[in-house]
Parts: structure tokens; sequence; C-alpha cells
């Protein structure tokens, strides 16, 4: 059986970058060259019913090891890396036994991952951790996701002891650009439930994301040759840090945590005559969020009032909500995940996610999907890593998580029976 730091090399060394500002699904054909490589490896473990659909999703099937009624259980990664930070040529390295002090990542460009700056480090002393050469972001948002749902089917097609109902396998394009879930076949997928396993460090829970909005600002200036410009130039530059300073200076991601939404400056690019700004708008607390995104068209508004009508134009557009309204009625699936981190030796722990996944939208299509660690830390960026037995371990919690949805249905049919 292949080892599961295998499976993950290989995955990240491909480049499967997603990319913002485009209208089909898959957004890049190179996410494809991922798809097709899981659709075989899937089908050669002895998968049933593995297909690749025009949109670049890949589904499969485990087949049940029991008998009875049992409602099939899915779970469900994606395969794009993020367009936020370089994603080739991925050059993972293995830190072996970590000593607990600063990593040189890059020597040539001076890239240190400092353990002063990631309290995260001291959890990782005395483990193998993969981290990258300081040029890429490393992929294990979501790869990690991926070879762990791989690992997991391949032991359960190799072992007819295990037992577990129907398992449902889903690999989507497109989560890091908010299209994720656009095409994907729920009513196909025919499972009573998933989880996504997208999360953070090893342990981590979650049910509860931010309700998210992309706002895309456009602003139209007026170049005129500065020894003239008095009275008639627009720098649209300075009325984009003008619109910026409206929105309040706290709520800005560097200064949030928890609970706390923000608005994130994510792009700002042009000049005199034309600026082009990018935001996203988030929040935990649904009516929060529709404040937000209120301010902001006020803002925009104060601006055209200002400069003139036309001179700023704003669109909005929502992305995603909360799942937590689509999850409590399904708590089972939170009770059995925690049982199955304690029984892998893991301690949970439930926390709110600053940011999304598939499982928001997909909770809010009608298959409940609450979110799953992958034992990574740092994505999106050169410092991204993950310690090489976390991916062992989210992999034997995926096999609990298995067994318990069975046992748990089991159990609740002959409560109905009797």
């Amino acid at each position: 059986m292949e080892k599961i730091l295998d499976r993950f090399l290989r995955y990240v060394s491909l480049d499967t970058q997603s990319e913002d500002d485009r209208d089909v699904v898959p957004s890049t054909e190179k996410q494809l060259v991922l798809a097709r490589l899981l659709k075989k490896e899937l089908e050669e473990m002895g998968a049933e019913n593995v297909t690749l659909s025009e949109h670049g999703y890949v589904y499969a099937s485990i087949p049940a090891t029991v008998k009875g009624k049992v409602p099939a259980l899915g779970f469900i990664a994606h395969m794009d890396t993020a367009p936020a930070m370089p994603g080739y040529p991925v050059k993972p390295r293995i830190v072996q036994n970590y000593d607990g002090g600063d990593i040189i990542l890059n020597d040539e460009k001076n890239v240190v991952m400092r353990r002063s700056e990631f309290d995260f480090l001291g959890e990782c002393i005395g483990r193998d951790l993969i981290v990258t050469d300081g040029t890429t972001l490393l992929g294990a948002d979501d790869k990690a996701g991926v070879a762990e749902i791989m690992t997991m089917a391949e032991i359960l097609l190799s072992d007819s002891s295990i037992a577990h109902g129907e398992i449902r396998i889903g690999f989507t394009p497109d989560e890091e650009v908010g299209r994720g879930a656009d095409y994907f076949d729920v009513e196909g997928f025919d499972a009573a439930a998933a989880y996504t396993v997208d999360g953070g460090a090893l342990g981590e829970l979650e049910y509860e994301n931010f309700n998210a909005a992309s706002g895309h600002v456009f602003i139209r200036g007026n170049n005129i040759h500065p020894g003239s410009a008095k009275n008639k130039m627009i720098n649209a530059v300075l009325v984009g840090m003008e619109f910026q300073s409206l929105l309040p200076v706290a709520e800005n991601p560097m200064y949030t945590e928890g609970y706390e939404g923000f608005f994130h400056l994510d792009r700002f690019e042009g000049n005199v005559e034309s600026v082009r700004m990018e935001y996203i708008i988030r929040d935990h607390d649904r009516e929060k969020f529709e404040r937000k995104k209120e301010l902001f068209g006020k803002s925009a508004a104060f601006i055209n009032e200002k400069y003139g009508e036309g001179t700023l134009t704003v669109s909005l557009k929502d992305s995603y909500y909360n799942m937590k309204e689509k999850i409590e009625p399904s708590q089972y699936l939170i009770d059995i995940a925690k049982e199955a981190m304690l029984a892998a030796g893991v301690t949970p722990s439930v926390l709110p996610i600053r940011g999304g996944t598939d499982g928001a939208r997909l909770s809010y299509m009608g298959l409940p999907c609450p979110n799953l660690c992958t034992g990574g830390y740092n994505f999106h960026g050169k410092y991204e890593c993950i310690p090489v037995d976390a991916l062992e371990k989210t992999a034997e919690i995926l096999l609990e998580i298995a067994g318990r949805f069975f046992t748990h249905h089991k159990d609740a049919h002959k409560k109905k029976t009797f």
C-alpha cells in the first residue's frame, strides 16, 4: 500500500492553480491533469462509478461492507490551489525531527520561518515537517485533503473486514476562487451528509464559517497634465485611497480574530486615469454582514456625490453563507467527528472557520457538510507546511468516521424498529 507521504508529494508536484475572473469551470485546464490522475488511481483501486464530469469534478463510490439500508456518507476535497502565491514548481523539503528552531526555507532569498513568528511550530517539535523552498505555496490546501481521502479509499477498498456503509468521494475544482460548488452534482452524489477535508491544524472541526461577498470597484479618473491640473484633474489612485479610508480601520484582517469580520482590500492596481480595486467582505453574523455591504455601497455613493456620478462603480456579489444553521439540525455529524478524533488519539477543537469551504455552499444545496482538519498550517503562502504524521492521523480519522457513521445509523434504525 502506498505511503500517504508519497501520494501527497505526487499531487503537490502538479500545478493546479485556479484563476479568478474567468467564467468557465474549471478556470484552468491544468486542474484536469490532477483530475484525470485521481480518476485513474480510483479505478485502479477498485472504486465504483468513477467519473470525471465535463466541468472537472471527480466522483467515485466505495461499496458498503455491511448489509442493511444505511445512507451513504461523502468525503470531499478540492484539487485547485490558491492564485494568491506562485504554485509551481513546488519543491517540498522534509525537515526531519524538527528541533524547534528557525527553519531556513531559502538561504539565497533569505526566507526564514521563524519560531518567534509562528507559535504552532512549538507543536511540531520532534515531528517530520513538510515545508516549501520559500518561492511557492505548498498546496496542502487542499492536496493534503485529497491525499487523505485517497488513502482512506485505498484502505477501505483493500480491507472488507472494516464495517462501513456506502462511501461517496468528490473532488472539486475552483474552490479557491469561490466556484467549487457551482456544478457539484448533489443529487447524483446521493449522500445523506458529507465532510469536506479542507481545514487546518490536526483536530480542527468546523461548522461555522463566514458569510462572504466579493466587492469590485472601478474608478474613472481624469488625467490632466499636472502643470494645468487645477480644478480639472481627478486622480483615480487618490480617490481609491479615499474610498478605502471610509471603511473602518479596525475591520481589517490584520486586526481581527475569532468571530470578528472584516473588509479586505485584496488588489489595488491602476494609475491616475483608472483604478481597479478588489475586496472580500466577511462576517459570521448575517446582520453585521449585511451592514458591511450597506456601508460599502454608501461609501461609493459618497465618492460619486463628491467627484461626480460615475466616478466610482461598485459591484457586490455574495459568495456563500454561514453553514451553521444548516449543520445544527444534523449535530450528530459533529459528535461522530469528535468521537473519531478521540479514538485516533487526537483532541478535537471546534472552531469557527475564518474563511469558507465548498461545504458552506453544499450545505445550502441540501448536503450537510461540516469541515475537517487536514493537518496543515499557513495556507496560501510560502510558509505553508504540514507534519507528515498529521497526514497519517487525518486519514485515520476519516476511517473512524466512516465506521461510526454506519454504527450511528444502524443504532438509530434499531431504535425506530423497537
